[in-house]
């Protein structure tokens, strides 16, 4: 069925915020250029509940955030300003270093909602760790839509079943929503040299082979999958990419090739260095653990 599975483990972000982490993983550090992916939700946030990400920095990759619920309000040094709500796009790039903000927008604030999407990171190539920073928003209308037979691939990025998302990437990446009907099968011809499937919701088989819940199967090369949706209809991701251009590490917020760079630019955010956020005044502070770069 699968190279290997990768097991989910719960990160708390804070007010009770739970994520599901799948990379950065022991067994794969990345999946093409996704060093990083979380899935939060659905959860039910109650009205006194407070899931702001307070300003924090980001060096060497890019944000790409995704939602099925929900809504946040994006802000950054750089000046931008986002409602981010489900089925658009929204590419961050670092670069040599960003500040940002995640927050719930004014008209949730002290209300029941529900929120539900993933975040992932995409490590940039070398020779892009440094450019500028820069943030894209691509909304659910520029999203390419295919309908198959039983089957609805949103391409959010990359090229697949004949479409091309028009998210800016910096080398080969796919990232796709599939939605399933109950019982059908979907072929997923063409897939770059790293592939990986995460179900989000209902029971994907791969290959005949059932996919645990909040587990990852990464795809072997030079093979083509099939996907079954069982007992119901289900929806999942696929991402992937050619591979990272040499080994990553990761402290924090920051991802490089370089651990001399980690340590410059936690340097930086301690000093506050590294941009503000219009209209904030709070912020992250560095960990106070020291500075260990995962290898």
């Amino acid at each position: 069925m699968s190279a290997a599975i990768l097991k989910s483990h719960e990160k708390d972000l804070g007010g009770g915020f739970v994520v599901r982490r799948l990379l950065p993983s022991a067994v794969k550090q990345a999946v093409g250029p996704f060093i990083f992916f979380d899935h939060f939700g659905p959860i039910d946030v109650a009205p006194d509940a407070d899931h702001d990400v307070r300003p924090h920095p980001h060096i060497g990759l890019a944000t790409v955030t995704y939602l099925f619920e929900g809504a946040i309000d994006h802000r950054d040094s750089i000046g931008s300003y986002q409602r981010i709500e489900p089925g658009a796009i929204n590419w961050m790039t670092a670069g040599r270093g960003i500040v940002h903000s995640e927050r719930t927008p004014h008209d949730l604030a002290g209300q029941p909602h529900r929120t539900h999407g993933l975040q992932l990171w995409a490590a940039l190539p070398k020779a892009h760790e440094e450019d500028e920073p820069s943030f894209t928003h691509t909304p659910q209308a520029d999203i390419p839509v295919v309908a198959l037979d039983g089957a609805v691939v949103k391409v959010l990025i990359g090229t697949a079943f004949g479409q091309t998302s028009p998210v800016r990437t910096y080398m080969q990446t796919l990232y796709l929503d599939v939605a399933l009907q109950a019982g059908r099968t979907l072929r997923l011809e063409g897939l770059p040299a790293e592939a990986a499937i995460y179900p989000v919701s209902g029971e994907v088989l791969v290959d005949g082979v059932a996919l645990v819940p909040h587990t990852m199967a990464l795809l072997e090369e030079g093979k083509v999958p099939v996907v079954t949706a069982g007992g119901g209809p289900v929806q999942f991701v696929v991402i992937g990419g050619e591979p990272l251009d040499g080994h990553r590490f990761l402290f924090w917020n920051f991802v490089s090739s370089s651990k001399e760079r980690l340590s410059q630019a936690a340097d930086d955010w301690s000093a506050q260095r590294m941009g503000q956020v219009p209209g904030e005044t709070e912020f992250i502070p560095l960990p106070k653990a020291p500075l260990r770069p995962a290898s």
